[in-house]
């Protein structure tokens, strides 16, 4: 019976419905590229799908029978897609399956920084009754930039013009937007946005998207969300922008280095929101990925079994 390597511990029921032809192997929450070599040698799978760490040319090469390697998700980075390429293995992804979760919650983080959600509670808790004094900012009239307009950030949109926000937008390869996203360039974004909101994909060209230089063109006192990748932002350069006052709070779901270091210096920065990237970590996403996944490496292995 052929294989199916999964990166992580649990595949939601419908989606192995859909693999009944197949041999299911479990890596667990947390496996290594030696986890994973190891997995490959014993199994020789004819797909991965790819749910935690990353699928790199060596776990690749462990594996002779390797088809296709199908994300449980959207983002595709933690694949080597060039040595993908050259071994002739397809590589797909679960685009739009979690957009609804990662959208909502780069709904919450906005609405977090701009109310002030977890400083007041905390304050709250503390004995404080700060009515007097706090003042929050509204959204409404305001402008925000979106960087990637894909099924997430596109959805992100709709619920900010709900909000009767600006929307600028910026993607160079989306096409046919809705009247309420005006397409704009990142200078534009930079220079006029009240809130930015990332949701593109992490690209050799687009790391450190956010930096030094590119926070200093921004309005003083813009938020910052990012609910995509954590290699698009300098987190050096951000701390430094909250601290000054250049950005007023950052609403994170992602960073450079996951799981996050216990001494990292965000921590002590109570105008950072974090989260432990689970914007698209919802009850309803893991059903839908896990069908996603499953449907598209099962159409590959289709496809490459009618051309043989």
């Amino acid at each position: 019976m052929n294989k199916v390597l999964v990166t992580g511990a649990d595949l939601a029921p419908q989606a192995l419905q859909l693999l009944q032809a197949y041999e299911v192997v479990y890596a667990g929450k947390t496996p290594t590229e030696a986890d994973l070599i190891a997995l490959c040698k014993t199994h020789d799978p004819a797909a991965i799908i790819v749910r935690y760490g990353k699928v790199t040319a060596a776990i690749m090469g462990a594996a002779p029978s390797l088809k296709v390697i199908s994300k449980h998700g959207s983002g595709t980075d933690t694949i080597d897609k060039i040595a993908a390429q050259a071994r002739g293995i397809d590589v797909v992804a679960a685009a739009g399956a979690n957009a609804a979760a990662v959208a909502e919650q780069a709904l919450a983080l906005m609405l977090a920084c701009a109310k002030s959600v977890v400083a007041l509670d905390a304050r709250m808790r503390a004995g404080h009754w700060d009515k007097a004094t706090h003042k929050s900012l509204e959204l409404g009239g305001r402008t925000v930039g979106l960087v990637g307009l894909g099924a997430i950030g596109q959805r992100f949109a709709r619920m900010a013009d709900a909000l009767e926000m600006k929307i600028l937008g910026f993607d160079p390869f989306a096409k046919g937007l809705p009247a309420t996203i005006k397409p704009s360039t990142l200078d534009e974004i930079w220079r006029d946005a009240d809130v930015i909101s990332l949701h593109c994909p992490l690209t050799d060209e687009n790391r450190g998207l956010l930096n030094a230089q590119t926070l200093a063109q921004c309005k003083p006192g813009v938020i910052v969300v990012n609910t995509a990748r954590g290699g698009l932002i300098d987190e050096a350069a951000l701390l430094a922008a909250v601290q000054s006052g250049q950005v007023r709070s950052a609403g994170l779901d992602s960073f450079a280095v996951e799981p996050m270091t216990p001494d990292h210096p965000f921590h002590a920065e109570p105008r950072i929101l974090l989260s432990p990237h689970i914007g698209g970590v919802t009850s309803d996403a893991y059903v839908n990925m896990g069908i996603a996944a499953a449907k598209n490496l099962l159409a590959v292995i289709e496809k490459q079994a009618v051309a043989a």
